[in-house]
């Protein structure tokens, strides 16, 4: 691997580190900031055993935001107390390991990791972990590397309450 290509990867896989952390201290504009205006956010659901579902179109998601608006308005909720599953907050702790990054085509990176969040519910003093991968896809905008694509695959999907984007 070449040394741009090392720094390519490095840049990537701190994208990825930087959004974690930005969710567990409840930094939203900054990790909003890290995705494209057209950024999709996709948690397919499981359609039986061993099969995702592969179109947030036509087939059932656990969540779905076609473009940053959608995760404006997921912040908006949380940050209004509409959400009553989301009032209060539940502290969250995010852990990314094995991130992957290769060429993606037209200067785009795609970092596949493995993660899990551990998340404690203040109100009910009841903790949960999820966990599954990450599918990245980053590509360069003005000096950095933004989110044009998450997917996330939650390998544990029988939830115990609810779940919101700052808990995968």
């Amino acid at each position: 691997m070449s040394r741009l290509a090392l720094e390519v990867q490095a840049d990537a896989q701190a994208v990825v580190f930087q959004e974690a952390a930005h969710l567990d201290a409840q930094r939203w504009d900054d990790w909003l900031a890290l995705y494209a205006e057209d950024a999709s956010f996709w948690l397919p659901a499981w359609t039986d055993e061993h099969r995702l579902s592969v179109s947030p179109d036509s087939e059932l998601s656990l969540m779905y935001c076609a473009a940053r608006a959608g995760l404006e308005d997921r912040v908006w909720r949380v940050r209004s107390g509409l959400s009553v599953a989301s009032t209060p907050l539940p502290r969250t702790c995010h852990a990314v390991t094995g991130c992957v990054a290769t060429a993606a085509g037209e200067g785009r990176v795609r970092v596949e990791s493995a993660w899990t969040c551990h998340v404690y519910n203040v109100k009910h003093r009841d903790q949960h972990t999820f966990f599954g991968r990450y599918e990245h896809l980053l590509r360069p905008e003005g000096e950095g590397w933004r989110i044009a694509a998450k997917k996330i695959v939650l390998m544990n999907d029988v939830i115990p309450t609810m779940i919101d984007f700052y808990c995968v």
